[in-house]
């Protein structure tokens, strides 16, 4: 009966409601699931499962709690604010506010070391870089097409650009044997398959710095990638939500800066980026996307659709305030590349005292550890057996490899950023004492074996000892002979 009432409800329902497509049968929101039904707390549950799966930066909430403090006009709902509320909470257009455009556009460019400027007049707000993403999925493309993505890559990615609009997603395999670099040849190949399925590629997706690596593209890669889409005459979609978080120096290179230092390398029509606040300051709370296109017709559709997903003018007006005040945005910036370079240095040093590795990487929140030897198996159904270890007896919630569309088994991103130092030393003792547990137990193993070998080595020679003793002793041996007994 139930079943026919469910079946009767599907039919009720749209196609797009009743699907999978949101993804959330993936291992990677299954280990947040069972994180959610047993969450470590070091008093209340110090055996609950810790949250390794969550990419987000909280190593600088108390910059951010001190400013607020210290601005408490920043807020409409202060004393020192109010003044601003009607004007704040009275309609406001899809264009956002002026003085928030502008904000967002002073930090993209501090982000990137202000070595390239970024136009407000572009700028297009959504909710989370999930609407922006799927907003320009409808811009670009439509039902049936496709936008090549190198592996591995943000399991979020089926959701927010396929789930709605219908478009396909294939993958560019990257391999471990080069850290995972997109190359050309594998560029024109997954482009090739695509057209052989009868698949219009409309366009190319970046994640840079990449989810789940932490690694960035160097500028001699991002100059071929854009003579790749430039030669099919495809779009390019920057995801840099990362780009605040690289710990070394100013390495990072945006897109931004290969169209402003070189002008004639392509289009710029094809060329877009998404931001958000997500990573950078740690305000997923606040869904505050960006999408910067250096396409007019691009703009200007994204911003009718915006008016879906639409950022809060509270928050755009305590945003613009934030990040307007530059010694501020300066001085945090750099703070939160220096205690993001401190936790994830001492992450992968105490792991590497047990013999753990990870891709080098110097951005992020996480990092891509390697734990192929652990499997029984080089397979898929290995990995995900130990993946299961890993959530149900060491109690650690990290994403296995797979869900990340990685091709090869045995990679699992690790997220630091999202607990304290206190909770970063209970997560790697418990990696500490199951790897030497482990160790110690195949060290046990080989002893039983070469003991059972041994034992096995020894009855065979008894059995050879006793088998020459009857040889010598039998009726046809020489010491048997009656001329023998008869000399002795």
């Amino acid at each position: 009966m139930e079943v026919a009432l469910n079946n009767n409800t599907h039919k009720l329902l749209s196609k797009i409601a009743i699907n999978d497509g949101h993804g959330e049968n993936s291992p990677y929101f299954d280990g947040w699931k069972a994180y959610d039904t047993n969450p470590y707390h070091p008093r209340n549950n110090p055996s609950g499962v810790i949250q390794m799966g969550l990419a987000e930066n909280q190593l600088c909430f108390d910059l951010i709690e001190e400013w607020i403090k210290n601005h408490p006009e920043a807020s409409i709902c202060s004393p020192q604010g109010g003044f601003d509320f009607k004007e704040i909470a009275l309609f406001q257009d899809y264009h956002g506010l002026p003085e928030f455009r502008g904000a967002i556009a002073n930090f993209m460019s501090r982000v990137r070391g202000s070595r390239v400027k970024f136009d407000p007049s572009r700028i297009v707000m959504s909710g989370g870089a999930t609407g922006a993403h799927e907003t320009v999925a409808f811009c670009l493309a439509n039902r049936g097409e496709a936008f090549l993505v190198p592996t591995p890559y943000y399991p979020g990615f089926d959701r927010d650009l396929k789930w709605r609009t219908g478009i396909e997603l294939i993958p560019v395999v990257c391999e471990s044997t080069n850290n995972f670099k997109v190359t050309l040849g594998a560029l024109e190949e997954a482009y090739d398959k695509a057209r052989e399925s009868n698949i219009k590629v409309k366009g190319l997706l970046i994640t840079n710095p990449s989810n789940p690596l932490g690694t960035f593209f160097d500028k001699d890669t991002l100059k071929t990638l854009v003579r790749f889409i430039n030669e099919k005459n495809i779009h390019l979609v920057c995801d840099e939500i990362y780009a605040g978080t690289v710990t070394n120096g100013n390495e990072f290179v945006s897109i931004a800066e290969i169209l402003e230092e070189f002008p004639t390398i392509c289009n710029h029509n094809l060329i877009h980026i998404v931001y958000s606040l997500s990573k950078d300051m740690g305000f997923p709370g606040f869904r505050v996307g960006i999408i910067y296109s250096y396409n007019d017709t691009v703009v200007n559709i994204a911003r009718k659709m915006s008016s879906f997903g639409l950022v809060s003018t509270q928050t755009q007006h305590m945003v613009a305030s934030m990040l307007s005040d530059n010694d501020f945005v300066d001085h945090f910036i750099c703070e939160s590349k220096i205690r993001l370079a401190h936790r994830h240095e001492m992450f992968i040093g105490e792991l590497a005292e047990v013999g753990i590795g990870s891709l080098e990487s110097n951005a992020g929140l996480f990092f891509w550890m390697d734990l192929r030897r652990f499997l029984k198996e080089p397979t898929f159904e290995s990995e995900m057996t130990f993946w299961r270890i890993i959530i149900n007896e060491i109690k650690l919630n990290v994403s296995p490899g797979s869900s990340f569309h990685c091709e090869e088994p045995g990679w699992f991103r690790v997220c630091f950023a999202n607990m304290d130092d206190e909770t970063v030393m209970v997560a790697v003792e418990r990696i500490k004492s199951f790897v030497l547990e482990r160790r110690m137990l195949e060290i046990k193993t080989k002893a039983m074996a070469k003991n059972k070998k041994q034992c096995w080595q020894n009855n065979l020679q008894l059995k050879l000892s006793s088998r020459r003793l009857e040889d010598i002793m039998s009726p046809h041996s020489p010491l048997n002979s009656p001329m023998l007994r008869a000399q002795n």
